[in-house]
């Protein structure tokens, strides 16, 4: 199983980038997927999760109303649209899936993880 993450790279404040991630190996239609981020010194944290049954959506405060995670069941493929960009969502970004249907906002929960993609967001 893959999951190819792209999309990132150098955006100014305000801006905007839409991530992708694509799967292979197995099909997430029916499965939880999401995006997390580490930024340099912190810990891992979540940013977004669409389950695979209902197709429900979960983010934290943080990135709330900024940011929008989509998928296209059909091609097996995961986005993120990220808007007004803020220096503080700099970071290295992963797509992961889950064996899980009902949306999770766990590392834990995820079990298949992507190589991650750079975004850096310059003031």
């Amino acid at each position: 199983v893959q999951l190819q993450a792209s999309g990132g790279g150098l955006v100014q404040v305000g801006g905007s980038l839409r991530l992708s991630c694509q799967a292979s190996g197995r099909t997430f239609r029916y499965n939880t997927m999401g995006w997390f981020r580490r930024a340099p010194g912190k810990e891992r944290e979540f940013v977004a999760a669409i389950s695979g049954d209902d197709g429900s959506t979960r983010y934290p405060d943080s990135v709330k109303g900024r940011f929008t995670i989509s998928r296209e069941k059909a091609k097996n493929t995961l986005y993120l649209h990220m808007n007004s960009l803020e220096p503080e969502d700099t970071g290295v970004y992963y797509c992961a899936g889950s064996r899980f249907r009902a949306v999770q906002t766990s590392g834990a929960d995820y079990h298949y993880w992507g190589q991650g993609t750079l975004v850096t967001v310059s003031s």
